[in-house]
């Protein structure tokens, strides 16, 4: 990854579309607020509908109070958070000058994605990601769709190419879940690896066998 400069080392911008998977994103938010990240948050109409739809969480719309909402029901944040409206371009997201240093769409659409693929920004979330691609900044996509076509697979490929992570919602069992929260631990557990966040949600494989050839 090329060198960043200050402005935008300690702030990640994270995005939810209206893919399922609401559980994910408001996961990784809480983990990313709890570490101490300034996050900076958009959230599409769909995205909101599907939130009430598969959470307990209905949202206002409005992004000040939305902010005021997520910080009472995760219980942090209150100095790191920061939510913007999906046409408010005068967002700091908006701009290559003060882009974060990475951000996630979690998760991400497939529409989404053809969107980031062809570089429309139509809404905040499009531009946002069209940014960080262009200032050469780690984009991570969690996508929650199967099975996929082919015209998925090809704007996945177009954007690996240009070093975007494509990373599918697909929990590992190896750790032998019991609960939909440890499923959803698990991709969130992955997300938050590539960003770099230290975290404790899942036992990472063989970490038993390192500990004891240590001892």
């Amino acid at each position: 990854m090329a060198s960043q400069s200050s402005h935008g080392a300690d702030r990640i911008a994270l995005a939810w579309t209206g893919a399922s998977g609401a559980a994910y994103g408001l996961r990784l938010l809480e983990q990313l607020l709890a570490a101490g990240v300034r996050v900076e948050l958009i959230v599409s109409k769909a995205a909101q509908v599907v939130l009430g739809q598969e959470t307990d969480l209905d949202l206002p719309a409005q992004p000040e109070a939305m902010r005021e909402a997520l910080v009472t029901h995760l219980g942090c944040g209150s100095n790191t958070l920061r939510v913007y409206g999906r046409e408010q371009w005068t967002a700091p997201v908006a701009s290559g000058s003060n882009a974060p240093r990475a951000m996630v769409v979690c998760p991400c659409t497939s529409g989404t994605v053809a969107a980031i693929a062809n570089g429309t920004s139509d809404n905040l979330i499009e531009r946002a990601a069209d940014v960080t691609i262009k200032e050469r900044r780690q984009l991570v996509l969690v996508h929650r769709e199967t099975p996929l076509s082919l015209i998925h697979l090809e704007n996945m490929t177009r954007l690996a190419r240009m070093g975007v992570t494509i990373l599918p919602a697909n929990p590992g069992f190896y750790h032998r879940p019991a609960t939909v929260e440890e499923l959803v631990d698990f991709v969130v557990a992955r997300v938050l690896d590539h960003l770099e966040v230290d975290h404790e949600l899942v036992p990472r494989w063989a970490a038993d066998e390192e500990r004891r050839e240590a001892d």
